[in-house]
């Protein structure tokens, strides 16, 4: 009797464990990447891992759902969700429509792990891991819809659509990584030939004239380039970078991928100042990354690109630059660079000698981003000087953001009034520019990725004597736009990106690719 009644409890036993099993096996489990955390419940853009389509889906949680951080269960105040970090949620089919979770799933924090420009994600217990002969795409994008009305004599109004895409193909050989770059811009046909306008903005040239009052349109390849980042140790990598098309080592990061210039939809008037030389039709480039420095050298092509923007201006590597990077800590940048460009100007013959310096703070934010950069910088060319300075800022907030920058530019006084360029010492002394933008913008849309949102901002200028005949005393500028944000699928987006730095993946003790 004792020895059925065992049976019968093994039996049960036996029994409800693979009711358990079976109940654990039905559940569905979703992978993807944090987007926003709240008190009961989170956002996560999931990826199906066989047609690896996207979505946005906001999981419940209960007092009963299950949080492990690595191999340990926390609470969820102590799991601490990142935006951006990667997670795996399990959901029982009797809880589907209202998507409960019942387990959350959360990577364990690498030793000495650091969020830089990109949010950075880790591999999840139980999610499917990269292996070595995997390529990772990392992409961002935007489109606009721009209302620009420029003000003073010299101003008017036009609706342009600006725009730009980025990609960035990954993979490991062995302990080294191989990324390949490409950034593309429909702009020759959605902006035109002649570009946008900007009262003040002066640079590159159509039909044998200078252009002026307007900012010239980028190609449609800014970049065909690759990297190869080659560890020596924990705290020391070498990279080499190059291609058709890319950046040389000159000047702050370039202005649409700032993550402090985000909701600004202009150049700003220092562009050939601090960034132009992001769009070089050939570069090579060499960087050594140690520990919080980095030191990076690069030949290049300087001559600015053409006015036929579907093609791709080979030249002689003949100009050179340098640029050392500096990081306090995670959330700082400093940048102090000079490069030598031989005959940039199409229409004024000569070198010129470009020195930036720019500090950058980016701090890890659960609610969105703030960002803030700084920068000064010299162009010595034609026996004159032109300094410029500027400072920026974007605040993101949930739905809601708010950014501006102010600008002190030192412009091409002669080309400016004249639109013609100077005969051989005759040329004016630069006049210097002020300028105050201020704006802010609210997100509509949040689809599968896709970011919509309805935004405007207003310049308000300070006009150097010299220009106020053409220019105006008080000029207003003022615009009003539609932006889609194109999906960056796991990744993020591509804040604070460069050529010579690429995104680097870090690796599991197995491997396995983390992200």
């Amino acid at each position: 009797m004792r020895v059925r009644r065992s049976c019968n409890a093994l039996a049960m036993a036996g029994a409800l464990v693979a009711a358990t099993a079976g109940a654990r096996a039905q559940e569905t489990t979703y992978f993807g990447t944090v987007l926003e955390v709240e008190a009961s419940r989170v956002l996560v853009n999931t990826i199906d891992e066989k047609s690896k389509k996207e979505e946005r889906v906001w999981f419940v949680i209960d007092r009963d759902t299950r949080v492990k951080r690595g191999d340990s269960i926390v609470a969820l105040a102590d799991a601490k969700m990142t935006k951006g970090e990667r997670i795996a949620v399990l959901v029982d089919p009797a809880a589907k429509p209202k998507m409960l979770a019942t387990e959350i799933r959360l990577a364990v924090a690498p030793a000495g792990h650091t969020e830089h420009q990109v949010p950075t994600q880790t591999q999840m217990p139980g999610a499917s891991m990269d292996t070595d002969t995997g390529w990772h795409l990392m992409q961002d994008g935007v489109v606009y819809g721009l209302f620009n009305r420029q003000g003073g004599p010299r101003g008017g109004e036009e609706f342009v659509l600006p725009n730009w895409w980025m990609g960035m193909w990954m993979r490991h050989r062995g302990n080294q990584q191989l990324s390949l770059n490409a950034m593309l811009s429909l702009d020759p046909a959605t902006v035109g030939k002649s570009g946008y306008r900007e009262i003040f903005q002066v640079g590159e040239a159509l039909d044998g004239k200078p252009l002026i009052d307007r900012q010239h349109p980028h190609d449609f390849f800014m970049q065909l380039a690759a990297s190869w980042r080659i560890p020596f140790g924990e705290q020391t990598s070498l990279i080499l970078a190059g291609g058709p098309a890319g950046e040389p080592t000159l000047g702050p990061v370039a202005f649409m991928h700032r993550a402090s210039a985000a909701g600004l939809v202009l150049a700003p008037l220092g562009h050939h100042t601090f960034d132009s030389t992001h769009i070089s039709f050939g570069v090579a480039t060499v960087a050594v990354e140690r520990g919080r420095w980095t030191f990076e050298g690069s030949l290049f092509n300087g001559r600015e690109p053409d006015e036929h923007r579907w093609d791709v201006d080979f030249g002689a590597l003949d100009s050179v630059a340098g640029r050392v990077w500096f990081r306090p800590t995670e959330a700082w940048e400093v940048q102090v660079s000079t490069g030598l460009l031989r005959e940039p100007e199409e229409l004024t013959p000569g070198d010129a000698t470009r020195t930036t310096a720019s500090v950058s703070w980016f701090p890890k934010d659960d609610k969105g981003f703030r960002a803030i950069t700084v920068g000064y910088g010299v162009n010595a060319a034609h026996d004159e000087r032109r300094h410029g300075l500027f400072g920026e800022f974007t605040v993101d907030r949930g739905a809601n953001s708010m950014f501006g920058r102010a600008e002190l530019q030192q412009v091409e006084t002669h080309v400016l009034s004249t639109g013609e360029v100077p005969e051989e010492g005759l040329d004016d002394a630069p006049a210097t520019v002020a300028a105050i933008t201020v704006g802010g913008a609210r997100r509509l849309l949040s689809w599968r990725g896709f970011e919509g949102a309805v935004g405007a901002q207003v310049t308000f200028y300070g006009v150097p004597e010299a220009l106020k005949v053409t220019h105006g005393e008080r000029p207003v500028s003022f615009q009003a736009f539609l932006r889609l944000r194109l999906p960056t699928g796991p990744m993020g987006r591509m804040w604070n990106m460069r050529m010579s730095q690429g995104h680097k993946m870090e690796r599991d003790h197995s491997g396995h690719v983390m992200r």
